[in-house]
Order: C-alpha cells, then structure tokens, then sequence
C-alpha cells in the first residue's frame, strides 16, 4: 500500500482525527514506503483527506520528517492539514491517479520530465495565477523558473537540490604535497599530470553499480558537455535535437577520455576504474599515504566516506572547473520539483508557503544535504560550512542543468548510455559506442 501521513498542526480535524504533532511517528510512517508498490486507487482512499491538503511524493525517513517539520508552522497558522502519501514509484501511480481522474492536490517530483508530460495534457495548475511572480523572480534564478515552466508557462517550483558539479580531495593531502586547487580543466590536466610525476593517482574512479553501473561516468560527461557546448547544445542534446555522433558529443566524450583514457590518472588503472563501486571510489584519498588525490562525484558521496573524517581538513570539494570559460562554472545536478494538480484554496496556499523561505530554513537547519535554490534562503540556515559552500554554488550559478541521462528516454538514459560509458573506457572505438547509443536514441525517442 501507499504510506500516508496526515498533519493537522494543533487542531483537531473535524472528522474527529487524531491531533498529529510534526514528529510523531515520523519514522515509522514513513518506513512503511519501503513496502509501499503501485496499487493505488484503493489505497489511496484510506488517507484521510478531510481538512487536508493530500500530496503525493517519494520522501521517507528523515526527508519526511524535515518535510513535516517544515509544513507544521503552516498547520498551526493556517488550520489546513498535510496528507502525505509516499511511494518508491511515483511516476506510475501518479499517472494511474490522474487517468484515474483522482490526483493528488500536489505533487513533488524528482526532475521535471513528468511535469513536462502532465502539463502537455492539460493535468497541471498554471500556478502563475496566484503566486507572487514578482517575488518569485527575486528569490529564484530566471533558469530555476524555466526549468519549472512548459511553453512559457509556470507550473512548480523546485524545492530540494543536489549539487554534481563537484571534485573531492583531502586539504591535508594536498597541503602536504603541496598541490593548489586547480580553477580551470587545463589547470586540471596540470596537476594530474605533477601528481602523476609524483609517483601518485590523480584520481580515484568507480563506475561500478551493479546492474547500473556506468551511471557515474554519464554524470562526467553531462558536466563537460555543458562547459564545452554550452545548455543550449546540451538542451538538444537532451530531446535528441542533435545525434549522438555530433562533434559537440563527441567532443565531451574526448574530454572525458583525457581522463579515463590515461591508465597512469586512475588509481587501479582502467580495470579498477570499471570494477569499484562507486560507494567505495572516495576511500583512496583518505589513506596515509593518499593513494589518490581526487574524485569527482556529487554531494551524496560524504555518506559512504570512513567514520571519523572531519570536514574541511580531511575532506573538501572544489567545483567541477571551467572547460571554455564562455560557459562557465554551471552546476548539474537534481532538484525535487512541487507542481499542484487540483486548484482549490487549500493547496493553493500550500504552495506559496512551500515557496518561502521559511519552510526551506527549517529543513536547511535540521541538516540531511538539503540545498535551496531560493536565493531568500539565509545561508546561516545551513548546519556546515560544507553545506553553505554547495548551497552558495546552486543559488549563484547562472546555469543549472538537470541530469541529461534521468531526462532521457530510459533505454538511453539507463541503457545505452551507461554502457556505452563502460565500452569507451573498456577501450571500444569512440564512434562505434556513439554510433551504437544514436541507434538506440532513434528507436526510443
């Protein structure tokens, strides 16, 4: 079944529910979604919407509880209630629940494709209508509203980001060899190079992920394609605008070689690059001596380093560097999109409350990784430095690009794409991988 939720603040819903603190039972409502599958209607029924506004997600565990958090303050003022229904399959039983002619008031998504899909079919709120678009352009970055819009047209605002574009490595490490944080790819390169002349590995790799793997060396290629092409290319890119043997592909796919092409940049060489785990890559950069020096992979990654690190002494990050500087430093990475799917009063002012600060400061303060893009957001919300230094990047960045392979059709984006990755850096003929994925492109889009 769904697991549910349902938050009335301090009052007593007029059904005669049980008054529901933020906290209660937080953990073990939301556990339940690991048991959760995708029969939906029935289910669905037995969350109690009276007073409540019913929103449909994937968060559990500790997101639920922030999120909960986060809503109460709304309850308490507001009266209006928070029914939350959790499901590890969301893009099925949400479009079960509208064909179905019963969705959710609201919806949070894990990237924008679906909302593009429901908003195609007429299935989404232009929630333009009742927000303060003014306000909105002063806290979001005009590429956060884009993103959020379909043909012109607002119709969510993102809330819960991750950050991608970024490099790990040992301050103790670096300063005891003397290395400097690299600014540019060329810059990079250098250093590789005199770690390399060292006696050292540059980099610690791990495209391993059991019948995934290969997704960690698309995310390479996603950031590069973006500093050497440029969004727009990369938005062709994207919809198959453009094929996958275009010299701006291509291009990103010798960049990223000038790394997985070199045995001497890669702790293990080329085979312990394909056969580690991308959970256990980082663990080199922490022995003594190091035995690698760096490891590009998004802000998830500090949950799989050793016990005992302390951050900012024994690990860091730098942002993934400039290629061609008229693109800049853009931040890739996945954000959890809010879109309203019954207009009433209710979710209505849901939504503009989701939108402030206030409940983003809330989950900010209780720690987990959540980044904001809402520029409104105090970074002083943040528990770390860390935290801060990556929030800082999303809501600076000019550009911000989602995932390419989680927008793709999945027989690309989790298919041909991962493997192809595995083939180039096993040492297949760099036409013949793109060749192979632009057959597969041409079939699935």
């Amino acid at each position: 079944m769904i697991a549910s939720f349902s938050l009335y603040g301090c009052k007593e819903a007029e059904d005669g529910d049980q008054v529901v603190p933020a906290d209660a039972d937080a953990d073990a409502d939301a556990d339940a979604d690991t048991d959760a599958d995708t029969d939906t209607d029935a289910d669905a029924d037995e969350v109690d919407r009276a007073g409540a506004v019913t929103v449909l997600g994937t968060w559990g565990g500790e997101e639920l509880a922030s999120f909960q958090e986060a809503v109460y303050p709304f309850t308490e003022q507001t009266g209006i209630g928070m029914a939350f229904e959790g499901t590890r399959d969301l893009a099925a039983v949400l479009t079960t629940r509208v064909e179905a002619g019963n969705p959710p008031d609201i919806a949070i998504l894990p990237n924008p494709g679906q909302m593009y899909e429901l908003a195609a079919k007429g299935a989404t709120v232009d929630i333009s209508q009742f927000m303060d678009m003014g306000e909105l352009g002063t806290d979001y970055a005009q590429a956060w509203l884009d993103l959020a819009s379909y043909e012109g047209t607002l119709y969510g605002i993102f809330y819960k980001v991750a950050n991608k574009s970024l490099i790990w490595y040992s301050p103790s490490a670096f300063n005891e060899a003397g290395y400097e944080v690299p600014a540019s790819w060329d810059e990079l390169i250098a250093l590789s190079d005199q770690i390399v002349d060292d006696g050292g590995a540059p980099w610690s790799i791990g495209f391993e992920s059991d019948a995934a793997s290969g997704w960690p060396a698309t995310d390479w290629i996603e950031d590069i394609m973006l500093r050497t092409a440029g969004p727009d290319v990369y938005d062709q890119w994207v919809s198959h605008e453009i094929t996958w043997t275009d010299d701006a592909v291509k291009n990103a796919w010798e960049v990223f070689g000038e790394v997985v092409g070199n045995e001497e940049y890669q702790y293990g060489g080329t085979t312990g690059t394909l056969t580690t785990n991308f959970g256990d890559a980082a663990a080199p950069l922490f022995t003594s001596p190091a035995g690698a020096y760096m490891h590009r992979q998004a802000s998830f990654i500090t949950g799989f380093f050793p016990e005992g690190l302390e951050a900012g002494t024994d690990y860091d990050f730098f942002p993934f560097p400039s290629i061609d500087e008229s693109y800049g430093v853009p931040v890739l990475g996945g954000a959890d999109l809010i879109v309203m799917l019954n207009d009433t009063p209710e979710a209505r002012e849901l939504m503009k409350y989701l939108a402030t600060a206030q409940p983003q400061e809330i989950w900010a303060g209780r720690g987990g990784g959540f980044i904001s893009p809402n520029k409104a957001v105090s970074l002083d919300s943040y528990p770390d430095e860390l935290t801060k230094k990556m929030a800082e990047m999303v809501v600076g960045a000019e550009v911000f690009r989602f995932d390419a392979s989680d927008l793709m059709p999945a027989a690309v984006g989790a298919g041909s794409f991962w493997t192809g990755t595995l083939d180039y850096v096993g040492g297949e003929d760099l036409d013949t991988v793109l060749e192979e994925i632009e057959q597969s492109a041409v079939d699935a889009y």
